[in-house]
């Protein structure tokens, strides 16, 4: 079983709130829109980190960081990227990989609107932890937690980190 803590679009921003949170998580998976490479580097210093880079990350974060993401975590199999749109709406990017080859859980960032969706067509979860930044249209920062263990996307929360 791992415990997984999912941010996305913090841009550049960091703070002992999400670093409490990161304490608890086995594992920080990050969707984009980092800013800054001393918030993946907080991070790493607490926790192992999947992370990939987004549409307002420099050539930095480009290089230490892919536009994709694809693994095996627990028998789940994973897909981050930072634009992939959402069901049904997935984006030119993504509808083919994902009608092809279909992951358990697909994650995206951008929007800065927290979402979790299942595809029932496709056999996927969609999930978007909104935004843990203070950069951005949204209202309240926010990410997710949950637990994978042998194959199930389990015990999912929202944590809400405030106001911007």
């Amino acid at each position: 079983m791992k415990k997984i803590l999912l941010l996305s679009d913090t841009h550049s921003y960091i703070d002992d709130r999400i670093l409490h949170y990161i304490e608890a998580a086995d594992e920080v998976w990050h969707a984009g829109d980092i800013g800054d490479l001393k918030v993946t580097d907080a991070i790493e210093n607490l926790k192992p980190l999947r992370a990939v880079y987004g549409n307002i990350d420099d050539d930095k974060v480009r290089v230490s960081f892919p536009l994709h993401q694809r693994f095996i975590c627990e028998h789940v199999s994973v897909w981050i990227t930072h634009i992939g749109g959402y069901p049904p709406k997935y984006n030119i990017n993504t509808r083919e990989e994902i009608k092809s080859n279909p992951p358990k859980l697909f994650i995206c960032g951008h929007s800065h609107i927290l979402k979790v969706i299942l595809d029932k067509k496709n056999g996927v979860l969609h999930m978007n932890p909104g935004a843990a930044g203070k950069h951005g249209f949204h209202k309240v920062r926010t990410m997710l937690r949950f637990t994978l263990d042998t194959g199930k996307i389990e015990n999912l929360e929202v944590i809400e980190l405030g106001k911007k």
